[in-house]
């Protein structure tokens, strides 16, 4: 292996050795723990050392990196104190997560990294989320990206190449081509000679690196980085390296051909350029000796302090107020002056105003600069506020989630805009699994708001018509804001971005233009989690949200006879239990009106935990009306029929005559 090491001084050769020293002797370390049972798993990076170290040292201690599981070399180069990487690992309160995750699956803004997720190809969006921050911050850094050859598989890669080089992102993404993704081998993975092409397609700038070279990798990515940092752009840089162990310790590497491995063994990067510096006389035998003495000590000090940690306490409460990123709600409420608004100008008009009262907010989307969107809620926008700010999209919906996500890392806030609801099925994956865990993993939140115009009632079909909130409230993390009134939706939209949490914010297509309402017309807000009696009566107790609500309405006014208390939920997660429990404590019978399909739906929680709670209170069983247990048709006549409007009516008087 040749180094060229003109313009780099002693000090450096020996920080590169000394970097890639590390994390092997710590390797070492792990292979003994896990055969004795003291950690459970590990993903080796050995023969790969040189990527991690050589990129964390070209790039300044303020700049981001988003590793993957064999990049342990970027954590101690960090210089992260190892005992904290140990308890991680043994799921010690000392660790990232608290025991609640475990490997490199944790981030820390204070060593300005951003861990993995399992899925592999969100955090490639996130990186652009976190470069876009700082380009709109006139920062001047870059954020280098981590996936394996495996990963560049997965649409999300695609999706990030592409949103970085439409927005021309300082972002460097990093492939570690290794031969396996775990047993299946990179001709069975891409079918082009070099993963570097792929960002050719993108009109990115790609480069191929000797992986096993640490003195390439820095001196390449250096220079990369310095011309990067001047020049906003991404680049995409394939290290051509080996991983030398099974994909995890467990796995093992029987399906790798003995001369692959021992054709590897010889260009092993540690071992190399520890020659190479005793050939220099740049290292004899004995500061060899007492650098690696030096290590060990160092680590089997730390092993100690992690050892000696007192294991995680189970605690209820602590668990589940870790979920969110605590949110002090503050009223805004000081102009009486009233106007009426339909929904959707509601809607829009609570967009302008909080960008008016978060200068650095930003809403992206298909379709909402020029052309307003495909509502034209964000008509106008693009003039007042720049494109900056008001950011049309490629059709990639999880590389803008991640974006958003990315965002909210380096502390932006931003709405995206589903063009439909029926869409964030593309975009699922970051939304449940990145947005909603991040703060209860490692107590970074998701600053994020996913506007989502749904529902039926207009003849769009099965992929435009889908009310699939129960996607998320399933999902512990997430907040659901679903209005049925102009007044609501601008004052809970303006909360639902105040919030911290990523919120899932549902706007009824139907709604938008058939209900007019009289709606201050200043900024104001209103409380999360708080239910809306609309009406009062006494003989049975009316839930419902969105749409469904105006039927509800609608069926009393067409039977004045039935006196009850109408429930607007308003917002899903959290969910308003002590209004309902009050309510059907008060009547004796609740139903429950959705537009869902019935199974599954928010309707049968809150049934189940009526019949919990209030059981004794009851007179009847609780009701349930919700669509039909099919997609959702486009002939009106058919979605007539699939909807719950017309049998509402009939369910209720059957449930007062029980």
């Amino acid at each position: 292996m040749t180094y060229t090491i003109k313009n780099l001084d002693t000090e450096t050769l020996f920080a590169l050795y000394k970097n890639m020293l590390k994390p092997r002797l710590i390797e070492e370390k792990m292979f003994i723990l896990l055969r004795q049972g003291k950690i459970s798993k590990w993903f080796s990076g050995i023969g790969q050392e040189a990527i991690a170290v050589g990129v964390t040292m070209a790039l300044q201690d303020d700049e981001y990196i988003l590793p993957m599981h064999r990049n342990l070399g970027v954590f101690t180069t960090r210089k992260i104190p190892l005992y904290r990487l140990f308890a991680q690992w043994q799921g010690k309160a000392s660790g990232f997560t608290k025991g609640r995750d475990r490997s490199f699956h944790f981030g820390t803004q204070q060593y300005r990294i951003v861990g993995m997720i399992s899925h592999l190809g969100p955090q490639l969006g996130v990186a652009d989320g976190i470069a876009l921050a700082s380009k709109l911050k006139n920062k001047n850094q870059v954020t280098a990206v981590f996936t394996g050859e495996g990963g560049t598989s997965e649409g999300d890669f695609h999706e990030a190449l592409n949103v970085a080089s439409v927005w021309q992102l300082p972002v460097l993404f990093c492939i570690e081509n290794n031969g396996y993704g775990l047993s299946t081998p990179t001709r069975e993975q891409y079918n082009c000679k070099d993963i570097a092409d792929k960002g050719l397609g993108y009109g990115m700038e790609s480069h191929i690196i000797d992986g096993n070279n640490i003195v390439e990798v820095f001196t390449k990515v250096s220079k990369i980085a310095e011309s990067v940092r001047s020049k906003p752009r991404p680049v995409l840089l394939e290290f051509k390296t080996f991983r030398m162990r099974g994909h995890e310790e467990a796995s093992g590497i029987k399906y790798v051909p003995q001369g692959l491995l021992d054709a590897w063994a010889m260009k092993d990067p540690v071992m190399n350029f520890q020659a190479f510096l005793k050939d220099e006389n740049l290292l004899n035998e004995n500061q060899e000796v007492l650098i690696k003495e030096a290590i060990v000590h160092e680590i089997n000090e730390h092993l100690e302090v992690a050892f000696n940690e007192e294991d995680i306490i189970p605690d209820e409460t602590i668990e589940l107020n870790n979920v969110f990123k605590e949110f002090e709600y503050q009223e805004f409420n000081n102009n009486l002056e009233l106007k009426e608004m339909r929904f959707i100008d509601a809607i829009s008009e609570g967009l302008k105003q909080s960008m008016e009262q978060h200068d650095d907010l930003v809403i992206m989307g298909q379709d909402i600069a020029e052309y307003g969107g495909a509502f034209k809620i964000t008509d106008g926008f693009l003039e007042q506020f720049g494109k900056d700010r008001i950011r049309n999209t490629p059709i990639c919906e999880s590389a803008i989630v991640e974006t958003a996500m990315g965002l909210s890392i380096a502390g932006i806030k931003s709405v995206v805009e589903m063009q439909f609801a029926d869409f964030v099925s593309s975009g699922f994956n970051p939304v449940v699994n990145y947005l909603a865990k991040s703060h209860y993993r490692w107590s970074q939140n998701a600053d994020v708001v996913i506007r989502m115009p749904c529902g039926g009632g207009v003849a769009a079909g099965p992929f435009h018509s889908q009310t699939n909130e129960a996607w998320f409230t399933k999902t512990p993390g997430l907040k659901v804001v679903y209005p049925a009134f102009p007044y609501d939706a601008k004052g809970l939209l303006a909360t639902a971005i105040n919030d911290p949490n990523p919120v899932l914010f549902f706007e009824h297509k139907g709604l938008y233009r058939s209900i007019r309402q009289d709606v201050p017309t200043d900024y104001y807000t209103l409380p999360l989690g708080k239910a809306s009696l609309l009406k009062e009566g006494h003989e049975v107790t009316i839930i419902s949200f969105g749409a469904p609500i105006h039927w509800a309405l609608e069926t009393l006014e067409n039977n004045p006879d039935i006196s009850a208390d109408v429930v607007d939920l308003r917002t899903l997660q959290p969910l308003d239990t002590e209004t309902i429990f009050n309510s059907v404590k008060k009547t004796g019978r609740a139903i429950i009106l959705q537009e869902d399909s019935l199974f599954g739906g928010i309707s049968s929680d809150i049934s189940a935990l009526i019949m919990e709670h209030c059981f004794e209170y009851l007179d009847a069983p609780v009701k349930r009306v919700a669509s039909m247990e099919t997609p959702i048709p486009f002939a009106k006549q058919l979605e007539d029929q699939y909807l719950p409007k017309n049998r509402f009516e009939v369910a209720l008087k059957e449930l007062l005559t029980y």
